[in-house]
């Protein structure tokens, strides 16, 4: 499969599932029968997620222990981290901003008028959060297996693994040393060959996806709940907006063929709701935009637990809508006090199901709001879902080539231009 028409497949992916997905919710006949059609949806897109997963840790573990070799010295890691995690927690705290005042300025909670008394005793929400705690999620950090941690996808865990990894490999100064650095960066080349193959199913995967969710919920469910889903996407376009403005900032014009690189990646996380998805692909578009592997490979897998923009914005959404159904008045300084709560949960996301769901089901009672209006939302996540994992991959895709650009010895290096240039002096990196 020529690259230039992945995107065009899976575009069309998206809607041929949507009308095979409305067709088999009209005439599935009931409930039941919508949920075994969805079954056997479901069934393909978890082959295609599965897939993906098989990839991500030996890709995770190759790209970053080659990286840490090839840096040499831990105060390369250090300024790198350090200006990565800067990048993010200002991130973070612009979309749960942004994500505020747009929830405000359109209330689209407003008008629902439930009673909290009536929805009381309502059934639990299946969401577990008994497990969430930043002291867990400090803990759960550590590996106490690599094995344990590369079965489960771990990415943080194999990113702490791969540091030590890392650090001992480059202080072993030894006639092996450069036959293991060579064979880790022969694996990573192997790893994104197997993503190729892996994403010719892509399309197919994309469309059982959206086929599932359509057949189970049906269209009426987007245009019950059609204010809340265009006003999150309007959110989502903001935040893009100003992304891509701060990118400009740092990288000039060539921002603009950052977003030509990784619409396939977008795409992939938009249509599965699966940032795993995407990782390969947009480790691929970085390369092709000129972000060293050195960099991009430590700074994408740490993004991945810590630079979620979509999330933070849906968070914010997400718990403003039920305040605003249940007509509970928040103060500005109650609001204040939610954001600054989001911003230290919501880095326990990493490795947790559902994340963005459970981090709003442990913030809820937090702050006296009912958990049953969890409920109001469960039923369209999926359609959020899509939309933050998207802009997850986006938020990320311009932190690492932002750091990339503030690494000063690569920039007299780039082969390919854009981390200098204004625009890519490579035809080759074009995508069409």
């Amino acid at each position: 499969m020529k690259k230039n028409k992945l995107p065009r497949r899976i575009a069309i992916g998206i809607a041929l599932g949507v009308l095979v997905g409305w067709a088999c919710h009209q005439f599935a006949g009931s409930e039941e029968a919508a949920k075994e059609i969805a079954s056997y949806f479901s069934m393909v897109t978890d082959i295609f997620l599965r897939l993906i997963k098989m990839i991500i840790a030996p890709l995770v573990f190759a790209t970053l222990v080659g990286g840490i070799a090839s840096m040499g010295n831990s105060s390369a890691v250090g300024r790198i981290g350090l200006r990565a995690m800067i990048w993010f927690v200002s991130a973070s705290v612009i979309s749960l901003a942004i994500g505020m005042v747009l929830v405000n300025l359109f209330a689209p909670g407003a008008g629902l008028n439930l009673d909290v008394a009536q929805h009381a005793t309502t059934a639990a929400v299946p969401v577990n959060t008994g497990d969430f705690s930043l002291k867990v999620f400090i803990s759960h950090v550590f590996p106490r297996s690599i094995a344990e941690a590369m079965a489960n996808n771990e990415i943080l865990q194999i990113v702490v693994f791969s540091l030590f990894f890392g650090f001992a490999l480059a202080g072993v100064n030894r006639a092996g040393y450069t036959k293991i650095v060579d064979c880790i960066d022969e694996l990573a080349k192997v790893m994104f060959r197997i993503t190729d193959y892996v994403m010719s199913f892509a399309p197919v995967g994309v469309f059982a996806a959206i086929a599932s969710a359509i057949t189970t919920q049906g269209l009426g469910l987007l245009v019950d709940y059609g204010k809340l889903i265009a006003e999150f996407y309007l959110g989502i376009a903001v935040l893009w907006i100003f992304l891509f403005g701060v990118g400009f900032i740092f990288l000039g014009k060539s921002v603009f063929a950052l977003g030509k690189l990784i619409r396939e990646p977008v795409l992939l996380a938009f249509s599965t709701a699966s940032s795993e998805a995407a990782y390969p692909k947009t480790m691929e578009a970085l390369e092709k935009f000129g972000a060293p592997k050195r960099v991009s490979s430590f700074v994408l897998p740490l993004g991945y637990s810590f630079n979620l923009d979509g999330s933070m914005m849906y968070q914010a959404f997400a718990i403003m809508f039920i305040a605003q159904a249940y007509n509970i008045e928040l103060s500005f300084t109650q609001q204040v006090l939610i954001l600054l709560t989001l911003m230290v949960t919501s880095k326990g996301m990493a490795g947790v199901a559902r994340a963005s769901v459970v981090v709003v089901a442990a913030t809820l009672p937090m702050f006296n709001l009912p958990e049953a209006g969890l409920l109001l939302i469960i039923g369209i996540d999926q359609f959020l879902d899509m939309a933050r994992t998207a802009t997850n991959v986006v938020g990320n895709s311009i932190a690492t080539a932002v750091v990339a650009k503030s690494e000063p010895q690569e920039r007299s290096h780039d082969a390919e231009g854009h981390i200098d240039q204004p625009a890519p002096a490579n035809p080759s990196v074009s995508v069409a």
